[in-house]
């Protein structure tokens, strides 16, 4: 088999997780995207590391061995991010990075539900 079939699987791989993290709005899809372009780079360190071994004498299999300690660090990364992710849910309620990031740097969301700083007198008075 050539070396451009898994390269360019690995490309298509990569652009789809890519996509993934610059549209979504949803953290737990945004991990999932970039489990997706890891399994990309893995494809990639596999499929150059076959191709090596065929020129050289000694295999020492090396993109394998990058390969397994890939997987080893996404595997905590997904634990890791998946509990931030809970935990985030449970005191926000949502999942939504768009609205995460609007608390984190301090502003009120925009919206027809939001009140703003107004004291209580005069939310009262608004809605009568």
């Amino acid at each position: 088999m050539h070396l451009a079939y898994p390269a360019v699987l690995s490309a298509l791989l990569f652009c789809t997780g890519l996509y993934g993290v610059l549209a979504r709005r949803n953290a737990i899809l945004v991990l999932m995207s970039v489990e997706l372009m890891l399994n990309a780079v893995n494809l990639n360190l596999v499929a150059f590391d076959v191709w090596l071994s065929r020129t050289a004498e000694e295999t020492l299999h090396s993109g394998q061995a990058l390969t397994l300690f890939t997987i080893a660090i996404a595997a905590a990364e997904i634990g890791i991010g998946l509990a931030i992710v809970l935990a985030v849910y449970r005191n926000r309620g949502t999942s939504d990075i768009d609205k995460l990031r609007d608390t984190a740097e301090g502003h009120e969301p925009e919206g027809p539900d939001s009140d703003g700083d107004a004291p209580a007198a005069e939310k009262a008075e608004a809605t009568a």
